[in-house]
């Protein structure tokens, strides 16, 4: 909107501010080529309806993987793109935890959004601001933001939308215990990376002063990481590196009161990696004198202990410095609220088909650690699939008749050929066996037979992990659909309609895993790809160090987080709590 085009939006507003109350209805001004409404009786929010012309309006909730990604590869000619976030940047998570020791800058990782679009044409705007309710009825988004839009100050907003785009993320999991918001940090923005850089440098400062016994020292540097997956563990090997390649040069004195303890509810930690990272992990961890409890339950935390229970051991209380919480994901109360409105009560996430569409609405999509794919069930459809195949309606199924819509039953169904690699199966014809198991002599199936060779194979249905690459590639899919959405609705490029005639718009979207890694410190990185391929070393972190530059949304972010790399490397790490 033009400078000319806002102050006469503050005008008209001054307008009906001076308005007597008798006459503050709804006023309507036009305003360049869209329209903005103030609803002045009630709650006085300010409604944004400014679309551009006959182009549908995508509006996304959140700035993390999943919205990114959507918006780096949406086509903004094709449609009025609005965004809307209490954080106009995007974060390279993964690099979090390096972060809050100095190896990396905040600025080094973080991507301003309007950055993502500046050189692509079409229309975009964005929202400083945090959406507190989706209305799906209709269609309307409800946000607050705290930098004062409207002239009471209060900053709430109405944006309209067609197509709602939900990627908000999701906020740490405390599992209720008490204590733990009040006194531990979590790690999943870039403030909390910067906080524990204060923290841990203020636990160093505070052990260094001439008045402490060395028990109270002890307590100042015991440093707590309260869960060990991925993050938790490559934030205290991160730590470990830092103590001791940089902070024990400059704190002599009290390095040797240093403690970092890892505690692990379950009896293993990374326990999404193959087993044998997770054992290496746990023996490097034990050469490095970093202190694992695993079988660990916490079930409270103060300002001066944390108390955690073990079978052997009952319950235990353990004073701290400073403790770090990263078990999990929780719901944010948005979803919450909106998965209530939806009929999803009782859920985690939000619910979405395989194209990403929320049960239970029309027209809003959710990806991300907010959403989860609820995989339709094989044994669901499996009499709509007979009929499908039993094109002459025979009432029996012959091979060839499966075999000509076998590629779409794999594609709509992915556990069936999930279930056929897992079992060493050659193809469909494996599943046809009879109860004698003699599959050669079997030509035709009726229903039931149909039924028995399906059984087992929903037991390959998985949920995706709430990880970066996972958001990551939705976005990019669902903006991919966006973006051939009218020539899909003439030539459909999905798989046939089980349930309905014709085939959809769209293949349903598939999670493709790339590999994963696990920085372990002492400059080694544990590295897993599809299959049973692995590999820990020093030259894999090496290519950890390539792998996460190249993923970089940016040329400037990718040079500066090579460069802090670099700097580490010749001047050690930043210790300065700035």
């Amino acid at each position: 909107m033009a400078s000319g085009g806002l102050s006469l939006v503050r005008r008209a507003a001054e307008a009906v501010r001076r308005t007597p109350p008798w006459k503050k209805g709804l006023v309507v001004f036009a305003v360049g080529a869209g329209t903005l409404t103030y609803a002045c009786q009630d709650n006085q929010v300010l409604q944004v309806c400014d679309g551009t012309g006959n182009k549908k309006k995508v509006v996304i909730l959140g700035t993390g993987w999943a919205g990114a990604s959507f918006l780096r590869n949406i086509d903004t000619s094709l449609y009025d793109v609005n965004v809307v976030s209490p954080r106009n940047y995007f974060t390279f998570t993964p690099l979090l935890p390096s972060v809050t020791c100095g190896t990396v800058e905040a600025r080094s990782i973080v991507e301003p959004v309007r950055n993502i679009v500046r050189k692509r044409n079409g229309a975009f705007r964005f929202w400083e601001a945090e959406c507190f309710k989706i209305d799906p009825t209709n269609k309307k988004v409800h946000c607050r933001s705290d930098v004062g839009t409207n002239i009471d100050g209060n900053g709430e907003f109405v944006v309209d939308y067609d197509y709602l785009i939900v990627s908000v993320g999701a906020r740490p999991n405390t599992f209720n215990t008490p204590g733990v918001t009040e006194n531990c940090h979590f790690l999943k923005e870039v403030e909390d990376a910067q906080n524990i850089r204060k923290s841990v440098l203020k636990c160093f400062e505070r052990a260094s002063l001439p008045n402490l016994s060395e028990e109270e020292r002890k307590k100042n540097l015991h440093f707590v990481v309260i869960g060990g997956g991925p993050t938790g563990v490559e934030f205290a090997a991160e730590l470990h590196d830092f103590v001791k390649e940089d902070l024990a040069k400059l704190y002599p004195d009290v390095k040797k009161y240093v403690n970092i303890s890892v505690i692990e509810a379950g009896g293993h930690i990374l326990t999404m990696f193959d087993k044998r990272i997770s054992q290496f992990a746990e023996e490097k961890f034990k050469r490095d004198g970093i202190d694992l409890k695993t079988n660990f339950k916490v079930v409270k935390v103060d300002d001066k202990d944390i108390t955690m229970t073990n079978p052997a051991t009952g319950e235990i209380a353990v004073p701290y410095g400073m403790a770090v919480w990263s078990t999990g994901i929780g719901t944010r109360p948005i979803i919450m609220d909106f998965m209530k409105e939806v009929g999803q009560e009782n859920r985690r996430a939000l619910a979405t088909d395989e194209w990403l569409r929320v049960q239970g609405c029309k027209d809003v999509y959710a990806l991300g650690d907010c959403a989860t794919i609820a995989q339709r069930k094989v044994m669901e459809d499996v009499a709509a699939i007979f009929r499908v195949a039993d094109k002459d309606n025979s009432g029996t199924l012959t091979v060839k008749k499966i075999k000509d819509v076998l590629g779409d039953i794999c594609e709509r169904y992915p556990q069936v050929e999930l279930y056929l690699k897992s079992n060493q199966m050659k193809g469909f014809h494996d599943l046809l066996k009879d109860s004698d198991g003699n599959s050669k002599e079997l030509k035709e199936l009726n229903i039931e037979q149909f039924k028995k060779a399906l059984a087992q194979v929903d037991s390959q249905v998985k949920m995706l992990p709430a990880t970066a690459q996972v958001a990551a590639q939705e976005g990019s899919y669902l903006a991919t659909c966006f973006n051939k959405m009218k020539i899909c609705e003439e030539y459909p490029e999905g798989p046939l309609r089980i349930r309905g005639a014709g085939r959809h718009r769209f293949k349903p979207f598939r999670y493709r895993h790339l590999g994963q890694f696990a920085p372990l410190g002492g400059e080694q990185t544990a590295y897993q790809l599809p299959g049973d391929w692995v590999h820990v070393g020093h030259s894999t972190q090496w290519l950890w160090y390539s792998a996460y530059a190249s993923m970089q949304f940016s040329w400037r972010t990718r040079m500066l987080v090579v460069s802090d790399w670099g700097r580490r490397f010749i001047f050690g790490r930043d210790s300065s709590s700035l």
